[in-house]
């Protein structure tokens, strides 16, 4: 399953002259926790989130008596903030729509991001990703697994005859039969599969050779 199969393409944006109070707006009417920034050519230069706009509002913090006379008193510029770009955490985190979901995952994990704007090969915004639509994505049907297995990992990605292969899942619980072949092969397999949504464990059982 890739990013373009679980993104939504009706994404809200705003510019980075935009003011944070029209940020806030739009977050809250929308009810959306973020939105990428984008210039004037539809290219993406940041992200504006909940958490940018929640930096207004919080107290200063107090400053020890020490870190003020040795000047190491910590600043937050996004404090200031009065625009979107300047708030906006800059660059974006991205990913292109032909990527597979657990690289999203994977992306926004490693990140610690909520979100990511997605980009066509020119760089343009064409949807955004949210961890929302990850975790949705998590909910297929034993039916939908076993598809998208057969079809997706051994088919094209594997170039392995699906026929060859049988396969039971139950609740997520992925049971492959068949000639595995190496050990390496049989890791690269299971891997594999461990990687489609919605799969909970994998297990095989190689079948006698006649």
């Amino acid at each position: 399953m890739r990013v373009a199969d679980v993104m939504t393409t009706d994404v809200i944006t705003v510019r980075p002259e935009t003011t944070l109070k029209e940020v806030a707006e739009l977050l809250a009417t929308r009810g959306i926790s973020g939105a990428p920034v984008v210039d004037a050519s539809g290219h993406v230069v940041g992200v504006v989130s909940e958490a940018d706009i929640l930096a207004k509002e919080r107290k200063p913090r107090q400053q020890s008596r020490l870190a003020h006379l040795f000047g190491h008193e910590t600043h937050d510029p996004k404090a200031e903030a009065r625009i979107a770009g300047e708030a906006m955490t800059s660059p974006a985190v991205t990913i292109t729509a032909d990527r597979r979901i657990d690289a999203a995952a994977g992306l926004m994990l490693d990140r610690n991001v909520n979100r990511l704007p997605v980009l066509d090969r020119e760089g343009l915004l064409v949807g955004i990703v949210t961890r929302a639509d990850l975790v949705r994505a998590f909910v297929l049907t034993d039916d939908q697994i076993e598809r998208e297995i057969r079809e997706e990992v051994l088919l094209h990605e594997l170039w392995v005859n699906p026929e060859d292969f049988g396969l039971t899942v139950d609740r997520g619980e992925v049971t492959v039969t068949g000639r595995i072949g190496t050990e390496s092969e049989r890791e690269l397999l299971l891997r594999r599969i461990s990687l489609v949504p919605g799969v909970v464990s994998v297990t095989t059982q190689e079948s006698a050779q006649h």
